[in-house]
């Protein structure tokens, strides 16, 4: 499943074309400072790369490239609930066909935005009426917006996550600072626990941090770098890695794939944000490389 090498059928300017595999069409940039991939199904970014780096978001090499199916990998878009809060599983963002919204460009990268608004398939599913659009800032670091507008004649409440999951060498030789210590655990229920300062994954990992710092550093050893995942507008950071025996029981992951990835979620957790008529808010994740 080679998605960076489709042919274009539409080029919307010199750094951005549009090419469709399976019926999902897919907003590609190639410019300068970057390389990126972002599906208009979902409104989800597939991959980044930054110029003479290696890939920073990781998507699985079994991803089911759908219009029925979430996307495995990249960052899905979960709202307008996280988890397991209503049904489906982390809301229907993921899982609807987004639109194109603005799109420009200069020497320093390519800003992208994409709109989804209410329709009566979402009424179906979540009552309430809405516009959201996502802005992907992309260059030698990537800045993910995501704006969630009332446009209801009440007040409503949402969550929700920007699921990013992160392309690292080696699970075994990765930690993770700035998460903050406590945090509730998934792996055992919902179970309330105070961890270290740093964190090295060596099994199942589904934690909802409750005290993030600003900064989460992933320290990818093997290729010296660290990947900086600036949140802001969240409660919580998701931490997640499935480990060998969920991999082996998930379709759309290959048996080994907990070795090479580790989510990083940009979360808006528990009882969520309360928007009044023709208000906003953004939730937002800024995601960088630094030199080991």
């Amino acid at each position: 499943m080679d998605l960076r090498n489709l042919p274009t059928i539409n080029a919307l300017s010199d750094a951005i074309t549009v090419c469709e595999y399976n019926g999902v069409k897919i907003i590609r940039v190639l410019h300068q400072t970057a390389e990126a991939g972002i599906s208009l199904h979902g409104g989800h970014l597939i991959w980044f790369k930054p110029a003479n780096q290696d890939d920073v978001i990781w998507l699985s090499e079994e991803a089911i490239i759908d219009p029925a199916k979430a996307i495995r990998g990249g960052i899905p878009v979960c709202w307008p609930w996280f988890g397991k809060a209503g049904n489906p599983s982390h809301g229907f963002a993921r899982n609807s066909q987004w639109s194109i919204k603005e799109h420009r460009e200069n020497d320093n990268g390519v800003i992208l935005a994409l709109n989804l608004q209410d329709s009566e398939t979402t009424h179906a599913i979540w009552p309430h009426k809405f516009d959201l659009t996502i802005t992907f800032e992309l260059g030698e670091m990537l800045k993910v917006n995501l704006t969630s507008t009332n446009t209801d004649e009440h007040a409503w409440s949402f969550g929700g996550a920007l699921h990013t999951y992160f392309d690292i060498a080696d699970i075994h030789q990765t930690h993770l600072t700035g998460m903050g210590q406590p945090y509730i655990d998934g792996v055992l229920g919902g179970v309330k626990a105070e961890g270290d300062d740093t964190l090295t994954i060596a099994q199942e990992v589904d934690r909802v941090y409750t005290a993030p710092e600003a900064t989460i550093a992933i320290h990818d050893t093997p290729r010296q770098r660290q990947i900086l995942v600036e949140n802001q507008g969240h409660n919580a950071a998701v931490i997640w890695n499935p480990w060998q025996d969920l991999c082996e029981s998930m379709a759309d992951m290959a048996n080994n794939s907990f070795e090479t990835m580790v989510c990083v979620e940009s979360t808006i957790h528990g009882e969520g944000v309360t928007l009044a008529p023709q208000e906003s808010h953004t939730l937002t994740t800024v995601i960088r490389l630094t030199d080991a």
